[in-house]
């Protein structure tokens, strides 16, 4: 497959912290993947997604996106957050309209779009995600699961190719969390590539395509899910290892799909 994005040695460090956030990130993503980013907090999964888009400069190495090293100035800033967005992992951070039609509509009027096309892509992105009847509603009167829907929604109004979720699904009921899964399965029919940050086992053994492990700010892992997953050495290590039951739900259900409903856990 081709790479849609190269990570190549990338180290940071937050300003006034002692220890580095990334050391050495090496990974590449291919398009049209569903990729999961597994790793316990402050491995960098957060720190890795916000060099996707520019928002953070690698202290050292190397981030290409289509073959094409990162350049950081406003114009290329501006033409890579076109192709690559981000929901980061509290919507309450990219939420800060008076309504949702107002904070949907933000992006695609950033992009220098007609205030036409603007509003078109508002309606088409709220259809998406199942929320036209909140387009009138105040921002901070949401629910978590509303405010989540209206952060995709946001996103997609500006019709990125690449898109990163970080971590939201933690925060979402089980009914939210399938509608979201399904939404994101319907965009990569489309032909976007979604990277996807969980400490959810089974979202990332049944629903992705690729799975990536983090630890201490590397990569240290990226394989297939059943590759991955058969590795229990490595999954302990990073204290992910299943549950003592988890043999018996998976052969009791091998032939059926996983309880949460992303695929099936044979493959």
């Amino acid at each position: 497959m081709t790479p849609v994005f190269e990570f190549e040695d990338v180290c940071y460090t937050y300003p006034g912290q002692p220890q580095p956030a990334l050391q050495g990130a090496t990974l590449s993503v291919s398009a049209g993947q569903k990729v999961v980013v597994l790793g316990r907090n402050g491995s960098g999964k957060s720190t890795l997604f916000l060099h996707s888009n520019g928002i953070l400069r690698p202290n050292r190495g190397l981030v290409r996106f289509k073959g094409q090293p990162l350049r950081y100035d406003r114009a290329s800033l501006l033409a890579l957050r076109r192709e690559v967005g981000i929901i980061f992992q509290n919507p309450d951070d990219q939420l800060f309209s008076a309504s949702v039609a107002q904070d949907i509509s933000f992006g695609p009027l950033n992009l220098g779009l007609s205030g036409g096309e603007a509003r078109r892509r508002v309606q088409a992105a709220a259809e998406l995600c199942e929320i036209t009847d909140l387009l009138d509603r105040p921002t901070h009167a949401l629910s978590g699961g509303q405010k989540a829907r209206v952060a995709l929604a946001g996103l997609l109004a500006m019709d990125p190719s690449f898109l990163i979720v970080d971590e939201v699904t933690a925060s979402l009921d089980t009914p939210i969390r399938r509608q979201l899964f399904i939404l994101l399965q319907q965009l990569v029919a489309q032909g976007k590539t979604v990277m996807l940050a969980t400490h959810d086992l089974d979202e990332a053994r049944y629903w992705a395509d690729w799975v990536v492990l983090m630890e201490a700010g590397r990569v240290i892992a990226a394989d297939t899910p059943a590759r991955i997953f058969a590795d229990r050495g490595l999954l302990e290590r990073l204290g992910m290892a299943e549950p003592w039951y988890a043999p018996f739900v998976n052969g009791r259900h091998s032939a059926a799909r996983s309880p949460n409903g992303f695929g099936t856990p044979e493959r």
